[in-house]
């Protein structure tokens, strides 16, 4: 008999279109890791809400994300692809965790901490934002997050957590929780946008992932450059995602200083990996009702391992009774 894989669990925050850089940065693992272990990928709509409220944006959002993940080869025969919001013992968890938890420890959380610094007015979802996500991970028994390392924080305080459950509420021998580790691959890089910055929805700097040939070369042609250099670091760095680097070399050393011919054969190796893509999206959104339907199963599955789960726990705080 094989060993049974480890768990994977990530999620998503469904705020808007996807960008080549969450492709790049996030994404793609999750289609490179399907087949090495047992995947939950959830659509984190109780994330999204601390910035996002609206409900029908929401909605939207939401289902696009689910068949953008589809078309990028999320496989629902292997990946467990569900809503955050379909699986509500996952909120009943995040409570638990606020009663073991002490502010000054969420205050250390980066997010809280660049949001204080603006001087933004912080709501409570956001300071209280890693522990849902720490309920997200334990919940499911994840072994391995992926993440990007500006968020190898999150898992920290979900191992953390794990360790204080399990010794306040005296789980040892047999700990409630495992401690999940994150998968950080060191070849993602941040991402550069079109203006050189981290390639951010919020920045306004993106190269969209299922975006039109149109929109593609008008935004390759608005890369940010520097005229003083004759390689334009902002157009390599984007063309490195498409290209053995080796090869870019040599093409870039050619063609110095011809900037508009760079980004012209740059817009053109994107337009033909997105084209693929695309294609088989728009394929996808001609059936809506077969893509609720896998979200409908994915929910149920994720659901039924989260509702085990709370079964001990419950009993280990002392809210079941017999």
């Amino acid at each position: 008999m094989s060993p049974a894989k480890k768990i994977l669990l990530s999620g998503v925050k469904p705020t808007g279109r996807p960008h080549i850089g969450n492709y790049f940065g996030a994404m793609r693992q999750f289609v490179e890791l399907q087949d090495k272990y047992e995947a939950y990928v959830c659509v984190v709509d109780y994330h999204a809400l601390t910035t996002l409220q609206d409900a029908k944006e929401l909605a939207n959002f939401t289902y696009e994300m689910v068949l953008d993940f589809l078309a990028i080869g999320l496989d629902p025969a292997k990946v467990t692809l569900f809503k955050q919001s379909d699986v509500p013992e996952v909120t009943e968890l995040a409570w638990i965790f606020n009663c073991i938890t002490t502010v000054p420890y969420l205050e250390r959380a980066h997010a809280y901490k660049d949001a204080v610094a603006k001087g933004r007015e912080v709501n409570v979802g956001t300071f209280d934002y890693p522990l849902l996500m720490a309920a997200d991970i334990l919940i499911q028994d994840a072994d391995v997050v992926p993440v990007g390392q500006d968020q190898k924080q999150h898992v920290e305080f979900a191992r953390d957590t794990a360790e204080k459950f399990n010794r306040v509420f005296a789980s040892v021998p047999s700990p409630v929780f495992k401690l999940p580790e994150p998968i950080i691959l060191d070849a993602v890089k941040t991402i550069p946008g079109i203006d050189g910055e981290k390639m951010s929805k919020s920045y306004g700097n993106v190269i969209p992932l299922f975006a039109t040939d149109a929109e593609i070369r008008r935004l390759t042609m608005g890369i940010v450059t520097d005229s003083g250099v004759g390689i334009p670091k902002n157009v390599f760095e984007l063309h490195k995602l498409f290209k053995p680097e080796e090869e870019l070399n040599k093409l870039y050393q050619s063609k110095v200083g011809k900037y508009q011919e760079l980004k012209e054969m740059l817009a053109k190796d994107i337009t033909e990996f997105i084209a693929p893509l695309r294609v088989r999206r728009e394929a996808l959104s001609k059936d809506r009702a077969a893509v609720l339907e896998i979200l409908k199963t994915g929910g149920e599955r994720a659901r039924a391992r989260a509702a085990e789960k709370m079964k001990i726990v419950r009993e280990k705080i002392g809210v079941s009774i017999n």
